[in-house]
């Protein structure tokens, strides 16, 4: 009987060797050889820290705070805990389990029963006592190298959510940077709308003495008030707009909906636009999502070959000793009472209503949708770069143009001013002038923010620095 059972041991340690998933290669994305714009390239670095690219006072506070105390990070935190507690399971996955187990029972047997009638006899009762204390070992052979299969479907879990992680502080980074900037534009649109009311103030007022003379109509006056209206409107809307968007920031650093301290205006907040050279398939290594969804192609491919696994035969052992007895004070009488059992088992699934063909089957199809989930999201990421190198080489043109336009404005509107007083303008070319100043004004601002929101979207897109 040893010498079978050492046979079998020898003959799954010879196969334990063996291994039925396929090793993890990489599929070619066929990313393209550049994007449809060149990035401006001032730095060497892959990744740029956030340190570095952000660097006003107040926005680096905010940030830090929104990494440490935002809602969203501590869960996907807590989720990392909860991968690495499944990675150290299964480093332990070739290692076998032990149970102890210790009981005592009582059985009134039948007296018509051959046990009952024995148990009369022998022990001189009518019920069988049986008191048992077991040591098991059980251990199942690695043949197909499953325990290594379910460590790499772990570990890539495990450094998917890290990259996920990283993905969502960069996310944070940004949501921040960009909820900052419209924070201090909403300041700037109060402070035209404020200039503006101050502007048709003094329009107002000489308008008035002009009517009190009689040099004008009722109908000039009107049409002043109606443009200071104007003005007047964007105050409340703007104040509304910052308690709406102080609130959203505050939550998303995660505190209770507060003021925000801030700079003074966007020419101080804007970042120098310093990105390392970058090509589409360097975002591989850039993109935490797309090292996310890489990952989750290497755990779907460890996962088809623990489902193939299944279909193939487990060598198990399964070895215990204990002692048994029917007299409590003969259960641990050893070695007497002393029971040994040692077992080698061979299991061969054979008629399952074809679940395991079909569990490997999902598996091959889960793993073709993990790669093409993989190239998607490389896809979106190009894509992702590409607009935001659009969005920002437009918003700096536009902004070239409405500068030109602001000059010509302000000129216009101080003109029109000196003309009405000397009686050479009308009072509709007056409120012509402050109304076209005042929108191209809240343009600007508009376009800033564009600009700002592009360059900040192309630092993310780029892969971003979470660090």
């Amino acid at each position: 009987m040893n010498k079978n059972i050492i046979v079998v041991l020898m003959l799954a340690a010879g196969l334990a060797s063996c291994t039925v998933g396929k090793k993890y290669a990489r599929t070619d994305p066929q990313a393209p050889q550049q994007f449809r714009a060149s990035v401006a390239v001032t730095a060497d670095t892959i990744q740029l820290p956030w340190r570095t690219f952000f660097r006003e006072p107040q926005l680096v506070t905010l940030i830090e705070k929104a990494l440490n105390k935002n809602n969203d990070v501590a869960i996907a935190m807590k989720n990392m805990e909860q991968l690495d507690l499944a990675v150290k399971q299964a480093r332990q996955g070739l290692l076998p389990t032990l149970d102890l187990s210790v009981g005592a029972n009582r059985a009134f047997l039948s007296k018509n029963s051959l046990n009952g009638s024995l148990s009369e006899q022998f022990v001189g009762t009518s019920y069988m006592d049986n008191y048992d204390a077991t040591l098991q070992l059980s251990w199942e052979v690695d043949i197909w190298g499953k325990a290594k299969m379910q460590k790499e479907a772990a570990i890539a879990n495990y450094f998917g959510q890290k990259e996920n992680l990283s993905a969502l502080k960069t996310r944070i980074i940004s949501q921040v940077a960009q909820a900052y900037y419209n924070l201090i534009s909403l300041d700037e649109q109060l402070i035209i709308a404020r200039r503006n009311i101050d502007l048709s103030d003094s329009t107002l007022y000489m308008m008035q003495l002009q009517y009190n003379a009689g040099q004008i109509t009722s109908l000039a006056v009107n049409q002043a008030e109606a443009q200071k209206k104007t003005a007047e409107l964007l105050v409340p809307l703007a104040l509304q707009n910052i308690a709406v968007q102080e609130n959203a920031l505050s939550i998303l650093c995660g505190d209770y909906p507060d003021s925000i301290a801030r700079a003074g205006n966007l020419a101080e907040v804007t970042p120098e636009e310093q990105f390392a050279a970058a090509v589409p398939a360097q975002l591989l290594s850039r993109r935490p999502d797309v090292k996310a969804s890489e990952y989750a192609v290497v755990n779907a491919n460890a996962r088809t070959g623990l489902a193939k696994a299944q279909m193939y035969p487990a060598f198990s052992l399964t070895p215990q000793i204990g002692s048994n007895s029917f007299k409590f004070n003969q259960w641990f009488d050893l070695p007497g009472s002393m029971a040994k059992t040692i077992a080698v088992n061979l299991t061969q699934p054979i008629f399952r209503k074809r679940s395991l063909r079909t569990a490997h089957e999902t598996a091959i199809i889960e793993q073709e949708k993990a790669v093409i989930q993989f190239k998607q999201t490389l896809m979106t990421a190009v894509g992702e770069v590409s607009d935001a190198m659009a969005r920002s080489n437009g918003a700096s043109n536009r902004l070239e143009l409405v500068r030109q336009k602001t000059a010509m404005l302000n000129k216009a509107t101080d003109d029109a001013q000196k003309l009405y007083k000397s009686g050479m303008a009308t009072y509709l070319e007056v409120i012509t002038a402050q109304n076209s100043r005042l929108q191209n004004d809240l343009e600007a601002i508009s376009i800033q923010l564009e600009k700002l929101s592009a360059v900040t979207d192309l630092y993310r897109a780029l892969g971003g620095g979470a660090q």
